[in-house]
């Protein structure tokens, strides 16, 4: 008989002629009464023909297996039933190797891409190819994935990638087209058709009105009372046309007058909830639904035949949120929107709209149903706030209706989730720039008054030796100034305003260097662990500056992790961790960040294992003096330092915490690429060529503080320096113009009437080759980029008597 593979199966054991068995059995019992016959023991007889029957076994199921593989025999593949079993006409499918070869391809998949390449190499967009090529990877490693959205400019497509074969060796791909919803039609195809009908048999009028104020649709009520003839075709026509109103704003048909039955409007937006914010109303096509204000009769809707099933059919598909009140107040229906919109999570609303606001807004609420259901038709709005959202204040708008049965109040109410996230983030970004503005107008001003403290320190110090009764006040006093500079230059860095000394520049190096101080800082009950990523791109920023972000970051994660360990009563287990990270472009079109600008980045990571931030703080912990340390142990300015250095630095800094887990803050710093210019300013001399200079000079100090002036001119005087002293722009440009000669002028940029840089240039008109010496409490970089005068030097305040005498004779020198 044939076998499973179609060949016939070998019978030859059954051939085997009978006489060999006997043969073979007679030989094999001879041999057996032999051995008993001359050993006298029929056990060894026995246990010969045993091991007779054992071997004769074995030889039996060695052969066995080998036959029946013999008889499997698998056919040639047929492609032809392949190409049939795939040829879809909805999906596209291929089939790729582990090599990435095209195995074969249904028709549908040659018409959107093509036969030139196999998947993942389609004509589609980078981000597309990207996405592909991350789903084989995952196929691959886990049996199945799915790319999404997948865009050309033909369309867009969802991939789902199946890996399949005895040996796992191939790709199944298959593709579906993304079909993008059209309200406005979808909404013309019902009004047009048996919804419009069902709508007119029961005397409503409904229309789809495009942007434009054209009809793109209208049910056969609407063209009867419009036109007088049900069979006319309006598509195209100018709505309002069809319209007319009188003295008293009531509505009627321009066809039929005064003398026909006003009408009330209802106006429904057709917008897609899920989609932009703030749909300008005059760019959306809208739903226009006309009733009868006449009661009942005279082409009226009556009573009994009111239509609210139908009625309740037609609102429920519109994204507006609507819903509809009996004159009782009691809910009759509510689409799926005003539920989303309320924050009602069951899809059957509750017994009152009052159920769904604060108890103290319950009684205006269900007051202001109960007028609009029992009194004339009239529409309004109501302000209340929603038990889901106690904080945002909604307006639910009220209108009273007439002839649809039950129905009497309908009430729409915008979903605003979006907008209100958007306005929250607003707000804060709004506070934290005036927060900004400021820190950085108290830093600058309280510069000034610092400059002058240090100053007057460092001249009465000149007259007081150690040992002195008086030397130790004055350090003192010198000392807590040092300290309050410290605290004005972190309000500069929160304001974005600080000195910032740039380079380019590895995270690595910056964490290699601050790393050993990190440890004794954090304590012995802590471990530091550092991992750097391989390939880290170059970032350009201040080392000096990163290096205090580090410093920071790393004591408000030694705190929180002490907290921890003290609520706890454990003696260590603390562990800091420092990671960078390489981030690409495509990484970050994978975090769908609305604030992360696609990119590559070098990320750096400071986590702890602490106690973490509570939600409601960590929206806050960026801004100045807020801190959750207890009185006496934080100034809160750390975390807003950290903010002001990364954001100057053109970064962007994140936080996430989990309370009781891990803290996590990540910096990302844009990967820098050296342009033409710092290349030429890489090979451009360091210093131009020195001035001849031998002490002393001719110096215009300008300055309309008067403490901060009397210091410096003292300061350059003692230093033999002939100095002429202005107190605002307008009294130092009248200097120059008296014909004096001057080496330099020494300015403030901050004054009254004419401020530094104004002054400056007219000088500049009158002598192009002086030179400026700025002083200022305000960042070098904002200044050189609102002033950009050649030849201008900057000094920061608050400054010593050393650091002016200094950065005069270095201006001086031509250095």
């Amino acid at each position: 008989m044939p076998g499973a593979g179609g060949q016939p199966e070998d019978n030859s054991a059954a051939r085997t002629p009978l006489r060999d068995w006997l043969m073979l059995g007679g030989a094999v019992a001879g041999s057996a009464g032999l051995l008993w016959g001359i050993s006298g023991e029929p056990l060894i007889a026995g246990g010969f023909l045993g091991g007779v029957a054992v071997v004769a076994s074995a030889l039996c199921l060695a052969v066995r297996p080998g036959r029946a593989a013999a008889a499997v025999d698998y056919a040639e593949p047929d492609w032809s039933v392949t190409n049939a079993a795939i040829d879809r006409p909805d999906t596209g499918i291929a089939i790729t190797d582990r090599a990435g070869r095209l195995v074969c391809a249904n028709p549908l998949m040659g018409q959107w891409f093509g036969t030139s390449a196999a998947p993942p190499r389609l004509p589609l967009d980078r981000a597309s190819v990207d996405a592909l090529d991350a789903a084989m990877r995952a196929a691959w490693r886990d049996g199945t994935a799915i790319a999404q959205p997948l865009e050309t400019a033909s369309g867009a497509w969802r991939a789902e990638i199946t890996r399949v074969g005895r040996g796992e060796d191939f790709l199944v791909w298959r593709f579906k087209a993304v079909v993008t919803q059209d309200l406005v039609s979808e909404m013309a195809s019902h009004v047009g058709g048996k919804l419009g009908r069902a709508l007119a048999r029961e005397g409503i009028q409904a229309a789809v009105v495009t942007p434009e104020g054209v009809i793109a649709a209208a049910n056969p009520a609407f063209v009867q009372r419009a036109t007088g003839d049900a069979g006319s075709t309006l598509g195209g026509a100018d709505f309002v046309s069809f319209l007319a109103s009188d003295e008293a704003e009531r509505i009627f048909y321009a066809r039929e007058g005064r003398k026909g039955v006003p009408v009330r409007l209802v106006h429904l937006p057709i917008a897609d909830p899920d989609g932009v914010a703030n749909v300008d109303p005059a760019r959306t096509a809208s739903l226009f639904v006309l009733i009868d204000s006449a009661g009942f009769g005279q082409g009226g809707i009556g009573e009994v035949r009111a239509g609210l099933p139908q009625i309740e059919a037609l609102l429920s598909r519109l994204p507006l949120g609507l819903a509809m009140t009996d004159r009782d107040g009691r809910f009759l229906f509510a689409n799926a929107a005003f539920l989303r919109a309320v924050g009602h999570d069951d899809t059957i609303p509750p017994p009152y709209p009052s159920d769904l606001v604060i108890r103290e807004d319950k009684g205006a609420l269900a007051d202001a149903v109960r007028r609009y259901g029992q009194g004339q038709p009239m529409a309004g709005d109501v302000a209340v706030r929603l038990r889901a959202a106690p904080e945002e204040p909604v307006s639910f708008s009220l209108a009273g209706v007439r002839g649809l049965g039950e129905g009497a109040v309908l009430i729409s109410l915008k979903d605003s989730t979006e907008e209100t996230r958007l306005k929250r983030e607003i707000a804060q970004a709004t506070k934290m720039q005036a927060v900004g503005q400021l820190a950085g107008g108290v830093a600058h001003d309280f510069n000034n008054v610092l400059t002058a403290i240090i100053g007057y320190c460092d001249l009465m110090l000149m007259r007081h030796t150690p040992g002195d009764s008086d030397y130790d006040d004055i350090q003192q006093i010198k000392a807590n100034s040092n300290r309050a500079a410290s605290l004005t230059r972190q309000l500069l860095a929160f304001s974005r305003q600080q000195t910032l000394r740039p380079q380019v520049l590895q995270l690595p190096d910056v964490v290699a260097e601050v790393s050993a101080l990190l440890k004794r800082l954090i304590g012995e009950k802590i471990t530091l662990e550092v991992t750097h990523d391989r390939d880290l791109g170059f970032v350009r920023a201040d080392p000096t500056q990163l290096e205090q972000v580090l410093l920071n970051l790393a004591v408000n994660a030694r705190d929180a992790i002490n907290d921890k360990l003290a609520a706890s009563g454990a003696k260590g287990g603390g562990v800091v961790k420092l990671m960078t990270r390489r981030v690409t472009a495509a990484d970050v079109r994978a975090m769908k960040s609305e604030i992360l600008p696609i990119g590559d980045y070098t990320a750096l990571v400071v986590e702890d294992n602490g106690q973490g931030i509570k939600p409601a703080q960590i929206g806050k912990i960026f801004e100045p003096f807020f801190t959750t340390k207890e009185k006496g142990k934080g100034t809160g300015l750390g975390l807003s330092t950290v903010y002001g250095i990364v954001k100057q630095s053109g970064g962007f800094i994140f936080a996430e915490s989990e309370v009781g887990r891990f803290a996590r803050f990540v910096i990302y710093l844009p990967v820098h690429v050296p342009d033409a210019a710092e290349v030429a300013e890489a090979v451009r001399p360091k210093h131009e060529p020195k001035r001849e200079w031998t002490g002393g000079g001719k110096i215009l100090l300008v300055e309309d503080e008067d403490t901060v002036r009397a210091v410096a001119e003292r300061a350059l005087v003692r230093q033999g320096y002939d100095v002429i002293t202005a107190a605002d722009g307008e009294e130092g440009l009248e200097a120059i113009g008296t014909g004096a000669k001057f080496d330099m002028v020494v300015s403030d940029v901050v004054m009254p009437t004419m401020d530094g840089p104004a002054m400056a240039r007219e000088i500049r008109a009158l002598k192009p080759d002086l030179p400026f010496l700025f002083m200022s409490g305000y960042a070098e970089e904002q200044l050189r980029r609102e002033i950009d005068i050649p030849n201008m030097h900057f000094l920061a305040k608050p400054f010593s008597v050393q650091q002016i005498v200094e950065a005069v004779e270095m201006v001086l020198r031509g250095r």
